[in-house]
């Protein structure tokens, strides 16, 4: 398939540098770059976190959720 890029003058030359030591044309160097960029990027995805269940008594008595400043005084006072 064809495309147009604009690539950065520096990342150019540098892939342009690599194409010539490696003796290979320039997009195989470009497709081997984003080929391993993709790579990179599906074995770093992070799974979604699980919660686990808890078997506790609930809520101590008095505290509100909805009200953070006596969570906080409540937090404090342990």
């Amino acid at each position: 398939m064809r495309t147009t890029l604009d690539l950065d003058d520096d990342v150019l030359r540098r892939a342009e540098e690599v194409a010539a030591r490696s003796g290979r044309i320039l997009i195989s160097i470009i497709e081997d770059a984003l080929r391993e960029a993709l790579s990179r990027n599906e074995q770093t995805a992070v799974e979604p976190h699980r919660l686990r269940p808890f078997n506790g008594s609930g809520l101590q008595a008095g505290i509100d959720l909805g009200d953070s400043a006596s969570l906080f005084r409540s937090m404090d006072q342990r």
